[in-house]
């Protein structure tokens, strides 16, 4: 009979996640996990199969929370230049104190290209966030804050492929002014 697991896995998905973000998938053998974890080889490898297991479960969340956060800051404010801007500013505020931290997205895309699955994974996260800028920059040409001949799908691809800019930007320690530059010029697109 096998013994109930010791542990929360869903504490462990977090604490892997937060490794995963600060060191990268290649930097963070088993045995750093394992040691973050509080648990031994074999319990991680029955919960989740593998590295590669704990790692898409903690993809999953990070993505998942990236896009809730995205989701509800987008509508924040009084408009939506004025929640995008705040949104923007909050995320370069937070690779600039913490730059260590940086996204976990922007790290699987560019450490992890030839896995498959977690391309595929990345891809989903990016569709799932243009998704959300789309619905919100219709509702804002349906408002009247968008030009005439603005395209909602294509401001929020661009602001998709901008946000993950900005983390690469502020993990390579660029400083606020540069990224408050970079913000107003991509909120110039909404003109």
């Amino acid at each position: 009979m096998a013994r109930p697991r010791a542990f929360d896995t869903e504490v462990a998905v977090d604490q892997a996640m937060h490794l995963f973000r600060e060191h990268g998938y290649h930097a963070t053998p088993v045995p750093r996990l394992t040691a973050r974890l509080g648990i031994g080889t074999g319990s991680l490898y029955a919960a989740f199969g593998s590295k590669d297991g704990l790692y898409a479960r903690a993809l999953e969340r990070y993505c998942d929370g990236l896009i809730a956060a995205l989701d509800r800051d987008v509508r924040l404010g009084p408009d939506t230049r004025t929640a995008l801007h705040a949104l923007l500013m909050a995320m370069a505020d937070a690779d600039a104190a913490d730059p260590e931290h940086g996204c976990l997205l922007v790290s699987a895309a560019t450490e992890r290209s030839a896995h498959e699955g977690t391309i595929e994974r990345v891809r989903t996260a990016m569709t799932e966030a243009e998704t959300v800028l789309t619905a919100a920059l219709r509702a804002a040409r349906d408002r009247g804050e968008l030009r005439d001949g603005q395209h909602p799908e294509e401001l929020a691809r661009f602001l998709t492929t901008f946000i993950q800019g900005i983390r690469v930007m502020g993990r390579a320690r660029v400083g606020r002014e540069f990224l408050e530059s970079a913000v107003a010029g991509a909120l110039r697109a909404l003109d």
